[in-house]
């Protein structure tokens, strides 16, 4: 989450189309028939997605490490035992969570002002985690943090190699293309980088990555290049 990394056979999920309209349309009401089934079918894949979705970040904050990618395909690295532990949550509210002790206190605000203004700015909500698994608050950063599609969940994790991974909401999959959430994870998150640099600078130079890539006009080429 190279990027990808993959599931053991027992918790892949395999990739499925949009779910098949197979009502018979009588030729008397050819028209009202097809936009039934075009609502129903635009109904039934919103929900599907929503379900993909919700399993994905389930799977990424019990302990693994994940992109989930909407639409097409979701991709998850390795399974591991879930951890749900609130008990490792601040208990006053901020962005940047920091279990690993990776960050400097000076880092965390810089970071979270950071993220005060892409949210500003922007509407986009990005949170942190920097964590060393199984040392992680897990699920519990779920409502923790009131994550929806407009939420970026950065998980910074040296335990599986490269340490940087992301669960992305729906609507800021539609608006950055996904080449740059690997890109940036192949930058700032391989193994080589963030021993000779540290985790500290691997993390700020993601986030700052992700703040100049949310503030470009969507368009053909909006985060095509990580900065």
């Amino acid at each position: 989450m190279a990027f990808l990394l993959h599931l053991p056979p027992s918790l892949s999920f395999r990739k499925s189309g949009v779910p098949a309209i197979t009502a018979p349309v009588r030729a008397s009401s050819h028209l009202s028939s097809r936009s039934n089934c075009s609502t129903q079918g635009s109904t039934d894949f919103r929900e599907w997605v929503a379900d993909i979705r919700s399993k994905s970040l389930n799977l990424a904050l019990s302990g693994t490490l994940s992109l989930a990618l909407s639409l097409t395909g979701v991709a998850f690295a390795e399974g591991k035992t879930g951890v749900n532990k609130p008990e490792l949550l601040p208990r006053e509210f901020t962005t940047v969570i920091d279990v690993a002790g990776f960050l400097s206190d000076g880092q965390e605000k810089r970071l979270a002002q950071e993220i005060a203004d892409i949210e500003k700015d922007t509407g986009y909500k990005l949170r942190v985690l920097a964590q060393n698994y199984p040392q992680t608050p897990g699920l519990a950063i779920k409502d923790y943090w009131q994550v929806d599609d407009r939420t970026i969940v950065f998980v910074a994790d040296p335990t599986f190699g490269n340490m940087i991974n992301f669960n992305v909401g729906a609507t800021l999959d539609l608006d950055i293309p996904r080449s740059f959430w690997s890109q940036l994870a192949g930058k700032y998150g391989n193994m080589f980088y963030w021993k000779e640099k540290g985790e500290d600078a691997s993390i700020e130079a993601a986030v700052m990555a992700i703040s100049s890539c949310l503030r470009e006009p969507v368009g053909r080429n909006n985060c095509s290049e990580v900065k």
